[in-house]
């Protein structure tokens, strides 16, 4: 099927999606979990055998996580669903009501977007995850995975389209591009005519790209260097878990850490902590200026000496950069000049200090004294999400049920005639 019938047969598909009632798609949310539990054998054999490919053609660790799908997952992806089947639906809220002088009745009311094309890298959950929130908020979707879980992809995406069957809802609200080739992707760039807005989800290459070619309407996100600065009145103790929960719970994900900086009051002591407690949990540091004579003092073989581009680097693996910085204005200036777009955060008992750092950093998420892990659509209580938006106009973090409704005015009456 070319990318123009598939945006057609999406256009279509989302007409009659925004036309059922909210519990209506709630119902078809349910149908597609029961779809997908049944064929979660199936789908966890196809996963096996990308990743035996993945393998083959020298796939990194980073990567591979990423694409992998076990027992486990699959149970996070199913359950997912039902927290989405189960959120209040923002479609038909009516909102900023007002009554002019001249007696017209004016209000809001939120509206699914249309259609979202949205290509993606790895992680065969973010097919699950998109289809279920454009459901949801009666949208409709054209999927473009990555070519390592092809196979993952298309038996989740069949199984989504068969549940909507089940539930009486138009199977082609959710449509997945099977082909590899890279021409369908620059071809679904241009599909302004049928698609309402794109979401690419990977790494710099793929955002430029889409920002680059693109006619329809881009949402930028899912790529930002990562930093903690532990000010000097942060408790020390309690910093040391912290920053290994923010490398270590999931080192592949985009708001794991890159980079620590360390206020220099307290680096002499606190560097040689972190190096030791990050060491014996198998972490490579990139040593900065000072810092590198603390870290090689403590554990030598997992410290190397920083280079140019390190500070602008997203590691996606258990590597961090350190450094020490003199003033928490120091530390938002080197915010500023790295990438710190997406997840950052300062640990510190100064509150003057933590929201000085709140006002100057002008991350999508900025944390005080809790992990950057945290920036995510079911830690937000959103359900899950589309991509975590890193622009400005139209929806900044974690994409939720809202951020895939806009509104239209609702005018209202007496045969009122403009004077």
């Amino acid at each position: 099927m070319s990318i123009e019938e598939m945006g057609r047969r999406a256009k279509a598909a989302s007409q009659v999606m925004s036309g059922f009632l909210p519990r209506d798609r709630s119902r078809a949310l349910l149908a597609v979990k029961d779809a997908l539990w049944h064929k979660a054998p199936e789908i966890l054999t196809a996963n096996e055998q990308d990743l035996e490919d993945a393998r083959k053609n020298g796939i990194g660790e980073a990567l591979l996580d990423r694409l992998t799908l076990n027992v486990k997952r699959i149970d996070g992806i199913i359950e997912d669903i039902g927290h989405v089947a189960a959120l209040p639906d923002p479609t038909g809220e009516e909102f900023d009501s007002r009554v002019l002088p001249n007696g017209l009745r004016l209000r809001k009311r939120r509206v699914p977007l249309g259609v979202l094309g949205v290509i993606y890298e790895a992680r065969p959950n973010v097919t699950s995850d998109i289809a279920s929130l454009a459901i949801k908020t009666g949208n409709a979707c054209i999927l473009r995975g990555g070519k390592e879980t092809l196979r993952s992809n298309l038996l989740i995406s069949e199984t989504i389209r068969q549940g909507l069957r089940d539930a009486g809802f138009p199977e082609d609200a959710v449509q997945l591009i099977s082909e590899p080739d890279r021409e369908y992707v620059h071809q679904l760039l241009k599909l302004d005519k049928y698609v309402d807005m794109i979401i690419p989800r990977g790494g710099q290459k793929l955002q430029d790209l889409c920002r680059r070619e693109s006619t329809v309407p881009v949402i930028i996100g899912g790529f930002g260097v990562g930093h903690i600065f532990v000010d000097a009145s942060a408790d020390q103790e309690r910093s040391l878990p912290l920053i290994g929960n923010a490398k270590l719970q999931k080192p592949s994900a985009c708001n794991a850490v890159d980079t620590v900086l360390v206020h220099r009051d307290i680096a002499g002591e606190f560097i040689s902590k972190l190096g030791r407690y990050l060491a014996d949990r198998d972490v490579k540091m990139v040593a900065h200026g000072a810092a590198y004579d603390l870290l090689s003092a403590v554990a030598p073989e997992k410290t190397r000496e920083g280079e140019d581009g390190d500070f602008d680097t997203e590691w996606l693996s258990l590597t961090v950069n350190i450094a020490i910085t003199d003033s928490l204005d120091a530390a938002v200036a080197h915010l500023r000049a790295h990438g710190a777009v997406h997840s950052d955060a300062i640990l510190t008992n100064d509150y003057r200090n933590a929201l000085a750092f709140m006002n100057a950093v002008d991350s999508a998420c900025v944390y005080v004294n809790a992990s950057t892990r945290f920036s995510d659509g079911g830690q937000f209580g959103l359900g899950a999400e589309v991509a975590i938006s890193t622009q400005k106009l139209h929806a900044r973090g974690p994409m939720g049920l809202l951020e895939l409704t806009t509104y239209k005015w609702i005018c209202e009456g007496d045969y009122a005639i403009r004077e």
